[in-house]
């Protein structure tokens, strides 16, 4: 589940749906939370079900060599952002420019996977990253910025976790026949 990625699309939208219910208030956002927990676990549950067990052997030092450097380079321009965006006192663009970092990284990581489909979610969590900063743009308030920009990026992930699923279900279906 991990190895497909599914998992990792699973938890990190959830944490982006977080960010988005901040813009609520009270039991709503109590409610909003709660009904967010369900995608991730369907998710889950859905991948532990379709996906094999493994992701067909280890991957190679070149790879995983890659990987790790666009992590760690995601994770650098992530601090630089909420430290600028702190210091300029504009927080609320934290969420806009970490949402273009992070579609940004799945970019070279399409190549790193093979998996072309990575393109998806960089389009989607930059054009998050682009309304929300439009929405700041325009006066709108930070409460909106969040809940454009947090809804925006959790449901472009959860949407190609499950992309990736139903890809993989009918490829065992493909396989059976």
């Amino acid at each position: 589940m991990f190895t497909s990625g599914v998992g990792f699309l699973a938890c990190f939208g959830f944490g982006w749906w977080v960010l988005g219910t901040s813009a609520f208030d009270g039991p709503i956002r109590l409610i909003s939370i709660t009904v967010g927990c369900l995608a991730p676990v369907v998710l889950m549950l859905a991948a532990r079900r379709l996906l094999p067990a493994t992701g067909g052997g280890a991957f190679p030092a070149d790879r995983r060599r890659r990987f790790r450097q666009v992590n760690v380079v995601q994770w650098l321009l992530i601090v630089a952002v909420v430290v600028g965006c702190l210091r300029t006192g504009v927080p609320v663009l934290v969420g806009p420019l970490v949402a273009v970092v992070v579609g940004l990284h799945f970019l070279p990581l399409a190549a790193v996977f093979a998996q072309p489909r990575l393109r998806v979610p960089a389009a989607l969590l930059v054009a998050a990253g682009a309304v929300g900063g439009a929405v700041w743009c325009a006066g709108g308030p930070d409460a909106t910025v969040r809940l454009v920009v947090g809804l925006m990026c959790a449901l472009s992930l959860w949407g190609v976790a499950a992309w990736t699923l139903a890809a993989a279900s009918a490829a065992g279906r493909a396989v059976a026949e």
